[in-house]
């Protein structure tokens, strides 16, 4: 058995030698990172601010991001910015709430213990990701209270509404994901496929999209999904975590980036990317064969979790890719890359690959 071990990893070394890809572009920091940080002075956010959803609408890009304050609830603060990178309107109060008393007695209507903790905060909402269909503002994110609720969250907006800041109007948030489960990254695409909407909502072990005809839900009426970390074959991913940002439409099918742990290196999140198929979004077409981004400036390496990058943001920007990602769960960054040149090195041609019939039989 050790034997074949080392035979199977000198034989993994030897393609690796041979291997003549051209490495994937990677995405470039802003030097004006972090672009959105926490304000001492607003006890809503004073301790963190990361994880922003983003929007490009009227010529300005629209922040819904997670920011933890004094008492440790999680809530999410507004922001916009006319280039993608400078602030220029940022709201003094949380754009949206869920109330510590409404945490607590959806988690008792599911008692059960989750044992969840995430980013410092004793409960609220997290990680949200936005999409405009139509003219209405769709939003998913996580409510979680810490000891007995997890539910992945719908809710929505008109558009009218969220560029007016009338965060009164968010409808009643609706729990889409089934009680007493651990459900993550869940996310709408921005349009509807073959007339249905789409919500990709697992991509480990595989691509999972649900195809329904309304995103109303009836009364304990939920989506079953299923996840476990599966390791990509010559890939740069150990574990694969889930998506980040809601999926971009592209020439060549659905962009998606996601967060995953090195084989080599699982103390840090890393983003990569892959493209689905148009119509069929169950089937990957392209996937990088190296991450995006790793975590190695300041404001990822220092901070609440050191090591971790998280997006849950993305836009194109006269044809440019602008990520927005949390740094070290305790600040806001972008990091950017012109859209064509990600594409097509993505679904460039590989060169083909030495056999080596003979170590292949070895192995068997």
């Amino acid at each position: 058995m050790k034997k074949k071990k080392i035979l199977k990893r000198f034989f993994f070394l030897l393609k690796r030698l041979f291997k003549k890809e051209k490495k994937v572009s990677k995405l470039k920091r802003s030097s004006k990172n972090p672009i959105i940080a926490p304000r001492p002075d607003k006890g809503w956010e004073s301790k963190q601010t990361f994880n922003a959803a983003s929007l490009y609408l009227e010529n300005r890009v629209h922040f819904l991001y997670r920011a933890i304050g004094d008492q440790g609830l999680s809530v999410l603060g507004y922001a916009s910015s006319k280039d993608g990178i400078n602030i220029t309107d940022r709201s003094d109060e949380a754009a949206y709430v869920f109330k510590k008393e409404e945490i607590i007695d959806a988690g008792i209507k599911f008692n059960k213990s989750i044992n969840y903790s995430s980013g410092g905060s004793f409960g609220g909402c997290e990680d949200p990701r936005l999409i405009k269909m139509g003219n209405k503002i769709y939003m998913t994110h996580t409510t979680f209270n810490g000891w007995n609720l997890l539910r992945m969250t719908l809710t929505s907006i008109s558009e009218e509404d969220f560029l007016n800041k009338n965060w009164d109007k968010w409808e009643d948030p609706i729990f889409i994901s089934p009680p007493d489960e651990i459900n993550k990254n869940w996310v709408l695409f921005p349009e509807k496929i073959n007339g249905k909407y789409a919500i990709l909502h697992s991509i480990s072990p595989e691509i999972s999209v649900e195809y329904r005809d309304s995103l109303n839900f009836d009364k304990d009426e939920y989506l079953n999904s299923h996840y476990s970390p599966t390791e990509i074959e010559e890939g740069w991913e150990g574990y694969v975590k889930g998506v980040g940002p809601p999926p971009v439409k592209t020439k060549y099918g659905w962009l998606v980036l996601y967060h995953a742990f090195d084989k080599e290196d699982q103390s840090d999140y890393k983003i990569g990317a892959m493209i689905l198929d148009s119509s069929d979004p169950e089937k990957v077409l392209y996937r990088a064969k190296e991450p995006l981004l790793e975590p190695n400036s300041y404001f990822e390496k220092n901070g609440f979790k050191p090591g971790i990058i998280y997006s849950c943001g993305a836009n194109v920007i006269d044809n440019k890719l602008f990520v927005y990602y949390g740094g070290a769960d305790s600040v806001i960054c972008v990091a950017t890359i012109e859209l064509d040149k990600l594409l097509n090195n993505l679904v460039e041609k590989k060169t083909k690959k030495p056999k080596f019939k003979f170590f292949k039989k070895i192995l068997k």
